[in-house]
């Protein structure tokens, strides 16, 4: 069964830097991408960053491609993200998702986890 579990988030101060992880269940790299999504309220859920099980191939949302990190461990099955020089504006509930192909669209992902909260101080 598909699981994945988010972990890291909390609150940092601006400027800071997070790193989130994405704990998945076995043989989940092999075969599905996994993305980071964010979802601020009253807003949509928005595609960060995904990764590809497989071979590690990645693609970012162009605004935050400076400032985030995809990587995985497949050892311990492990996606995780990191997030550099917070702002308040980055606060929001942190997802993945796993989806068959790459993609940034929420749409393509068919299991989620159930989030974590990052909140950013001024």
């Amino acid at each position: 069964q598909l699981q994945l579990v988010e972990s890291g988030g909390g609150l940092v101060q601006s400027g800071g830097s997070l790193r989130l992880s994405c704990a998945v269940s076995e043989r989940t790299l092999d075969y599905y991408s996994i993305g980071w999504f964010r979802q601020a309220p009253g807003k949509e859920r928005e595609g960060l960053a995904c990764i590809k099980g497989n071979d590690g191939s990645t693609r970012y949302l162009d605004s935050v491609k400076d400032r985030f990190t995809i990587s995985r461990d497949n050892a311990k099955r492990i996606v995780f993200l990191e997030i550099s020089t917070l702002r308040p504006e980055d606060t929001a509930v942190y997802y993945c998702g796993a989806a068959h192909w790459i993609s940034l669209r929420s749409q393509d992902f068919v299991s989620w986890g159930q989030g974590t909260q990052v909140t950013v101080s001024r």
